[in-house]
């Protein structure tokens, strides 16, 4: 016999229905840890119909880079605290940020990315593909399949992810999704590189005072 207590406890801990948990539980005799894996593998085939739900919780990773060049701040959601808790998301989130600080996408997903950014590529790839020489009827097809290529180079859900080059970051959240029966997204992100944006000095002060002197 299941307790309604046991049942409600799951639920708190998976954010799984009630009516699942009630079931989990018949399956695995009232162990709480079996029922937990359990639900996880009904999860695997249910993964890509959880696109459409909530995902609140999650963390914020960061991750600063050997010698303290470059800094990574981003944010993971999935649906539960329980899981965001985990030895295991917390290692995904941080492969992540490891990922944007090797990689430097400028935006999350082609979505993102500004139609006036966009245009401008294309200008310049069109003219690109005009100096090789291409004929004008075949120049648009080709700047339509760089501007793909391009969207692999600059958002973050398109790269191909630095520790297994086969497969995309949005593969690698779609097997995290599947793997935990919840739903998983990368929510922002921000990556900060010592000395970006600003034009460094060719000569020190200590330089700049003695040629003043010796002019």
């Amino acid at each position: 016999m299941i307790s309604a207590s046991s049942v409600k406890e799951l639920r708190e801990l998976t954010g799984v229905g009630m009516m699942d948990c009630k079931r989990a539980l018949q399956e695995a005799d009232g162990n709480m840890e079996k029922a937990v894996e359990i639900l996880r593998e009904k999860g695997l085939s249910a993964a890509a119909k959880k696109a459409g739900r909530i995902a609140a919780e999650g963390i914020v990773e960061s991750y600063i880079h050997i010698g303290g060049k470059i800094g990574v701040l981003v944010e993971v959601n999935c649906e539960t605290d329980f899981v965001a808790k985990t030895t295991e998301f917390k290692s995904f989130v941080r492969d992540i940020a490891m990922h944007i600080a090797a990689s430097n996408p400028l935006f999350l997903s082609k979505d993102e990315v500004p139609e006036e950014h966009i245009a401008k590529e294309k200008e310049i790839l069109r003219a690109q593909a005009l100096n090789e020489g291409k004929p004008e009827k075949i120049v648009n097809k080709m700047v339509e399949g760089r501007i793909e290529k391009y969207f692999k180079e600059i958002c973050l859900m398109e790269q191909a992810f630095v520790k297994d080059t086969d497969k995309t970051i949005s593969n690698l959240v779609n097997e995290k999704i599947a793997e935990i029966g919840e739903k998983v997204s990368i929510r922002r992100f921000v990556r900060y590189q010592m000395g970006e944006g600003l034009e460094k000095r060719q000569d020190n002060f200590a330089d700049e005072v003695m040629s003043q002197i010796k002019g």
